[in-house]
């Protein structure tokens, strides 16, 4: 009798170390910024090495969690046209504050038109629109589409 309550913890025990294992097994995706290696990774569009703190921006794909780096906001519109990206509309775009840094929403956030950025497409994001000096144009995200995709490059 002692051995069979024993043989049932044991059992009980081995069925409870299984499910904590398959539960890490999970397959979670993220959505956060991940780290960019300054001078080192590539803007996934033009090539050019990620150097600029002020302008770095990440594009996550919500249902793989993969990630592509770049170096200027403007390249982002003209790669999801060029690479025909079905799924532009639920991709997580995070942006380099212009003033603090900080990761932020790029679909959420305000953009100015008078930055110099490392492509030359001349748009710095900030997270509120009190960040930019009174009286320069304040875009959001859909109008540096537009403009983006206008000029090309």
């Amino acid at each position: 009798m002692i051995e069979y309550k024993i043989k049932n913890i044991f059992r009980l025990f081995y069925l409870i170390v299984l499910l904590a294992f398959l539960s890490g097994c999970e397959n979670r995706t993220s959505t956060d910024p991940k780290e960019i290696h300054w001078d080192r990774d590539m803007c996934e569009r033009c090539r050019m090495v990620i150097s600029d703190r002020k302008f770095a921006v990440e594009v996550i794909n919500p249902t793989n969690s993969r990630v592509y780096k770049f170096d200027d906001i403007g390249c982002v519109p003209l790669w999801f046209k060029e690479e025909n990206i079905t799924w532009e509309d639920s991709a997580i775009i995070w942006i380099k504050d212009r003033e603090t840094t900080k990761w932020i929403d790029a679909k959420k956030a305000f953009y100015d038109t008078i930055s110099i950025s490392p492509m030359a497409y001349g748009f710095g994001a900030h997270e509120t629109k009190e960040s930019i000096e009174q009286g320069h144009e304040i875009i959001d995200y859909q109008e540096l589409k537009r403009r983006a995709l206008k000029i090309g490059r």
